[in-house]
């Protein structure tokens, strides 16, 4: 949860929890942990709230038969949030590792929502799934956007691949690599080349060094 920063946290609790482990478990995220409220029905755990959401992949008569994918469900939420339509708090109701939501734990859900997996195996881990949904709700409330980070690939933009293309013809001109037309269509080719290789700002550098100092080198042994 404090990975993608969700901070409020509400148990239904049947029997009490060994908080030793829970805690070197936790590390820098027990904050979370020590400001959890405990109920002891998830009807009053949800009381306040003005929307409710049951996660389940399973499927029934008297089960949700309307339900969205982590995705749309961020998305949702998150309009509604900025359009202020739900003031109170939302909910996101997660089962426990073993049989997930009851019946009557979804009849006081709202919507439901899933996670599309192979039919092979549906069964996730509970910690796996609630991060999926924390994610998509991190996403979807603009987290991440505009943080730098090391090492991130960012492709050439076309602006940039036109110039460096354009350059490295241009080492090519002078080398009299041009006797004869084709200079346009072959910057063209290193354009496309460069583009579809999804160079960053740094190869494109990298190889326009290697070209010149080839070329250098060229010219100086003829």
């Amino acid at each position: 949860m404090k990975n993608m920063g969700l901070s409020r946290l509400r148990l239904v609790l049947s029997e009490p929890i060994n908080e030793e482990p829970l805690v070197a478990r936790a590390v820098h995220a027990v904050d979370v942990w020590e400001k959890a409220l405990f109920y002891d029905s998830l009807a009053e755990a949800v009381a306040d709230c003005s929307l409710v959401i049951g996660t389940t992949h399973r499927r029934g008569r008297k089960r949700k038969n309307i339900t969205m994918e982590p995705r749309a469900l961020a998305q949702w939420i998150c309009e509604n949030a900025i359009n202020k339509k739900y003031t109170a708090p939302i909910a996101l109701v997660f089962g426990n590792e073993r049989t997930g939501l009851e019946e009557d734990e979804l009849n006081l859900c709202n919507a439901a929502s899933h996670i599309p997996v192979s039919e092979s195996f549906p069964s996730l881990n509970l910690s796996h799934a609630v991060q999926i949904y924390a994610y998509e709700l991190f996403l979807a409330f603009g987290g991440g956007q505009n943080l730098p980070v090391k090492g991130e690939w960012v492709p050439l933009d076309r602006a940039k691949a036109d110039a460096f293309s354009a350059d490295i013809a241009g080492v090519f001109a002078e080398l009299g690599f041009y006797k004869k037309p084709g200079r346009e269509e072959q910057t063209r080719f290193l354009r496309d080349l460069i583009c579809r290789a999804g160079l960053t700002l740094n190869e494109g550098n990298y190889l326009k060094k290697i070209i010149v100092k080839a070329a250098k080198l060229g010219s100086q042994k003829s």
